[in-house]
């Protein structure tokens, strides 16, 4: 039989969500790699370009510009090493178990990425401790939680866009190579690292498109107040939750595949 109300959905979600949380920061090399591969990015081609760089705040530092570009970078990499939890869940025979069980797809879906997005979220958070540091940089009680939910839909989607890959693969390699090959190269076109004023043509209209752009504008905004940005914050918001509900539906659909 099927469970009835609420707990028929909520426990197995809630269940997969603390297992995915539990699971990540057991592996004390993952937390690490994490935090520390973007802040060594950004210390060292920050303090590189330095005050050479010239963007779209006019006389912003590197340091201060590709300040959220590397907390969606945290955002990203925790995504992915979360998501590989798909893979090796199959080759020990959890992730069956859990299909057997009498719950809806959309459950095991929901616990995995809302996990995977609770961790990606956390571990940005930790990084805007940095942000004092940060000449221009403000992080108030009037902009924390702007800023946690920009942090949070770019978490969700992208998570969720992991699992959407994850779901039909059987090595960890093969999705290493798919991530290398799509969702690096995504971030690296969402304004990261250089401005799309500062792009040729082609560039720009690419940049226009991809919806993780406007998670760094909207950061970027939030924290640098007057920084030149493409949208305004609440309707850069709005795209990232479209594109957020949009790859938790491709999600869905992938879970929804007979294919285990």
């Amino acid at each position: 039989m099927r469970p009835h109300g609420n707990t028929g959905w909520l426990r197995p979600a809630v269940s997969l969500w603390s297992r995915e949380v539990v699971r990540f920061y057991r592996n004390r090399g993952r937390v690490a790699g994490v935090i520390l591969s973007p802040l060594l990015f950004w210390l060292v081609i920050g303090s590189g370009f330095g005050t050479s760089f010239r963007g779209a705040g006019g006389s912003m530092h590197y340091l201060e510009y590709f300040f959220p570009g590397a907390l969606t970078m945290i955002v990203l990499f925790t995504s992915i090493f979360a998501m590989m939890s798909v893979i090796e869940d199959r080759k020990e025979g959890f992730l069956l178990s859990v299909l057997v069980a009498p719950v809806h797809r959309s459950v095991i879906v929901l616990g995995k990425v809302l996990g995977g997005a609770t961790l990606a979220t956390a571990q940005g958070l930790i990084f805007l401790c940095f942000t004092p540091l940060l000449r221009g940089a403000h992080l108030g009680l009037d902009n924390l939680f702007p800023v946690i939910l920009t942090v949070f839909l770019v978490a969700f989607s992208l998570t969720a866009l992991g699992f959407a890959i994850a779901w039909p693969m059987d090595s960890s390699q093969a999705f290493h190579a798919i991530v290398n090959l799509f969702l690096i190269p995504l971030w690296l076109v969402s304004g990261a690292l250089f401005p799309l004023a500062g792009a040729s043509g082609w560039m720009r209209v690419v940049m226009r498109a991809n919806p993780l752009t406007y998670g760094n504008e909207a950061l970027r905004q939030l924290l640098f107040p007057g920084a030149a940005a493409l949208l305004p914050a609440p309707a850069s918001l709005l795209i990232l939750g479209t594109f957020a509900a949009t790859m938790f539906a491709l999600a869905l659909a992938m879970a929804s595949r007979r294919r285990t």
